[in-house]
């Protein structure tokens, strides 16, 4: 039961956790889970998102005692049993898919919501909030189930659904933390059964466990000091480095 004792290792994951925990804690998740690929240039990535799991809902423990109340209860149960399906979906398909075909379909689908959101900008129709829709609400929780399952990289797909909303900075951040809170403990007994829990993880995961809460927190306070248009422009900054960063991966 040997726990990783790389030094590079743990300074790239404590470096990627600290990013995770802010945007997890105050930006709806616009980050995405940079710890993963960060963790992934030292270790094999499969080893990184079992090493993942346990942190991120360490995490989620600290969110949810913040945003507790606080989300939106028709989103909620619009996208959450659409995530849990995506969940399932994604164990049946964990290893057949590449993590780079993963990262690059991501990156592309992410740039292009963006694109188009600054393109409507540009032309002076900034578009009004988009109405609820269910099916849309089905389609993107699934997807962030699925692709959360095989590579912790969820974020976008929900942000996809739930940026457009215009939803109160709040409430967007309660809903994304409860969402993948749910997630991510639901995720638990599948990567189990994927052999991704093994002590090795488990005990390196328990030595990362202390970063989580810290960069939660930082991340609320971040947030409570900035306003409405401040807030939404460093989400969609965030998502504009995640969904690069996903292409990057993905053409490696």
């Amino acid at each position: 039961m040997p726990v990783i004792t790389d030094p590079l290792f743990y300074g790239l994951a404590i470096i990627g956790f600290l990013i995770n925990g802010i945007s997890k804690g105050g930006f709806a998740s616009g980050a995405g889970n940079v710890a993963v690929p960060m963790m992934a240039a030292v270790i094999p990535a499969p080893q990184a998102v079992g090493i993942a799991l346990p942190v991120l809902c360490a995490m989620d423990v600290a969110g949810l005692r913040a945003w507790w109340g606080k989300w939106s209860t028709r989103e909620m149960r619009a996208v959450l049993p659409a995530g849990l399906l995506g969940i399932g979906l994604g164990t049946l398909a964990f290893g057949l898919f590449s993590a780079a075909g993963i990262s690059l379909m991501l990156g592309i689908l992410t740039l292009g919501f963006l694109a188009r959101g600054i393109w409507q900008r540009l032309r002076g129709r900034v578009p009004p909030p988009a109405p609820p829709s269910r099916p849309r609400a089905w389609f993107f929780g699934a997807a962030s189930g699925f692709t959360s399952t095989l590579a912790h990289a969820g974020g976008p797909p929900l942000a996809m659904y739930l940026y457009p909303l215009k939803l109160d900075r709040q409430v967007l951040a309660a809903t994304t933390t409860v969402f993948f809170g749910v997630v991510n403990y639901a995720k638990l007994l599948p990567y189990w059964s994927l052999g991704l829990l093994d002590w090795t993880n488990l005990l390196t995961s328990l030595v990362l466990l202390p970063v989580a809460p810290i960069g939660v927190h930082l991340g609320i306070a971040l947030q409570k000091r900035i306003s409405d248009r401040t807030f939404y422009g460093v989400v969609y900054v965030l998502l504009a480095i995640t969904g690069t960063k996903l292409v990057w991966d993905g053409l490696r």
